[in-house]
């Protein structure tokens, strides 16, 4: 029984010896690393960070009435291009019937005055031919009652102001017809024909009947994260891009970086602006969403590696590269290091652009995978 016990034990072992002997060999028959190289090259590296947001008219005219009522008729449309003057709409006067009939009374109170003054003043005039009274009463007298003459002419206006919007006389103080301020694009007309208005005065901002604005004049308009607020400063490069405008970028400067951020979903925005460039005349439509490249750095023609290449000693965080010195042989140069847009990056020193550096962290296939 020892003896069998004896036995098996030995064959284990020597099963185990060999298992290994095999293992050690199969090692030995792997192929050693071999390390790619790649060379540096001259590129055009740029650093941006990047905004949402939308290109809207750098400003927008409201045109209000100066009048309430009902609109009557409508003489633009959105997307129409006008120019200072052009009438936009006309309005009639639904007029206020306590405001009616007070002017109306103001009118009886006006033509009694008139009458009663008229009265006087031809009576002082008689007398003053008679001698009776002097110059100075005669003329107290027809001043009376040329003053009474302009009263009652100013409560008629009114009158007619209350019924109906407008008077001979003032112009366009009081006038139910509509005209465009400034040249540009109508960008909506937000009113229909029967709506009522409110007039724009000092208590209210009025009904708008249309939005007008410049085209040629465009701006961005977006937000930056506050991660991302502290890289950028005015005057910097923007290159934008609309996604209804394919295979096109507009230059612009950002002139506007807002002094305080708003919470939006817990992440603080800072709104940014940028004008766009009025060299380019594709015509934009107000409101597309776009996209602006903030330019904060910029490297043209220098000579520069991919990113993945540069090591960093453990100790001082020192970047360096490996570079080819014979076959599979490579030595150490610790380099000086410019601009990063992620993926390349500027290196002022430290390599030529004929060294072949080291790919250290290649992924190799697996074993499995290899053959297929």
């Amino acid at each position: 029984m020892k003896k069998t016990v004896t036995i098996s034990i030995l064959v284990l072992i020597a099963v185990v010896f060999v298992g290994a002997l095999y293992y050690l060999f199969q090692k030995n028959q792997e192929d050693p690393t071999v390390y790619e190289t790649e060379k540096a090259s001259v590129e055009t590296i740029v650093k941006k960070t990047v905004a949402t947001g939308n290109i809207v008219p750098k400003e927008e005219v409201l045109i209000k009435p100066n009048i309430s009522g009902i609109i009557d008729e409508i003489y633009i449309e959105a997307g129409e291009k006008v120019k200072a003057g052009d009438l936009i709409a006309k309005i009639r006067v639904i007029p206020n019937v306590n405001s009616l009939q007070s002017a109306k009374d103001a009118v009886a109170t006006a033509k009694i005055n008139l009458d009663n003054e008229k009265k006087t003043f031809e009576r002082q005039k008689s007398l003053f031919e008679k001698g009776v009274i002097s110059q100075n009463d005669f003329d107290n007298a027809e001043a009376n009652y040329k003053r009474m003459q302009q009263n009652f002419r100013s409560a008629e206006q009114n009158f007619e102001i209350v019924q109906t919007g407008t008077t001979s006389g003032i112009g366009s103080a009081a006038n139910t017809l509509i005209r465009s301020t400034v040249d540009g694009m109508v960008l909506d007309v937000p009113v229909k024909v029967g709506n009522q208005v409110i007039e724009s005065n000092n208590f209210n901002d009025g009904t708008t009947l249309a939005t007008l604005a410049d085209v040629n004049e465009m701006i961005f308009e977006g937000k930056v994260d506050e991660s991302e607020v502290g890289k950028i400063k005015e005057d910097l490069p923007l290159e934008v891009t609309v996604g209804a405008i394919e295979n096109k970028t507009f230059n612009a400067v950002l002139d506007y970086i807002a002094p305080k951020g708003v919470d939006e979903n817990g992440a603080i925005q800072f709104e940014i602006k940028g004008t766009l460039d009025k060299a380019d005349t594709t015509f934009i439509r107000a409101g597309l969403s776009a996209n602006a490249s903030i330019i904060l750095d910029r490297a043209d023609e220098v000579l520069a590696i991919k990113e993945a290449l540069v090591q960093f000693d453990p100790k001082t965080q020192e970047p360096f590269v490996e570079v080819e010195t014979g076959d599979q042989q490579f030595e150490r140069r610790d380099l000086e290091l410019g601009i990063s847009d992620g993926i390349q990056v500027e290196v002022k020193n430290g390599i030529s652009k004929d060294d072949k550096i080291k790919v250290w962290n290649k992924v190799q296939p697996s074993p499995e995978f290899a053959g297929r």
